[in-house]
């Protein structure tokens, strides 16, 4: 069993940034592939982006393109998305997922383990 730790959400206004860390106490991702989702309320889970076992290889939905980055820091067994130029529309719960294959996947019921997700307001 894997728990995963979300930390960094936060109210913001538009335009700002912010950075999420997720981290498993204890325990190492090892070259588990990482992803972000998120929900907003009223609407369904949605993929934000993912990383490769190996971080060699990764994905953001269209909607986050050019403004979020999905890192990993081997050894320090954190993965982080740096998100910049924040819109309303980026409110939402952030959800950090790892699964047990080492290539990623944009699809959420393909992860094994989740967090329980940090809260992420822009406001206009």
């Amino acid at each position: 069993q894997v728990e995963l730790v979300e930390s960094g959400g936060g109210l913001v206004r538009a335009g700002d940034s912010l950075r999420l860390s997720c981290s498993a106490p204890g325990r190492t991702f090892g070259d588990y592939a990482m992803a972000w989702f998120r929900q907003a309320p009223g609407k369904e889970r949605e993929f934000v982006a993912a990383i490769s076992g190996s971080a060699r290889s990764w994905n953001y939905a269209d909607a986050v393109k050019a403004r979020f980055t999905i890192s990993r820091e081997p050894g320090k067994n954190v993965v982080n998305l740096q998100m910049n130029n924040l819109g309303p529309n980026d409110t939402a719960v952030y959800y950090c997922a790892a699964r047990s294959s080492s290539v990623y996947s944009t699809s959420s019921p393909s992860y094994n383990y989740w967090g329980q997700g940090t809260q992420v307001t822009v406001s206009s």
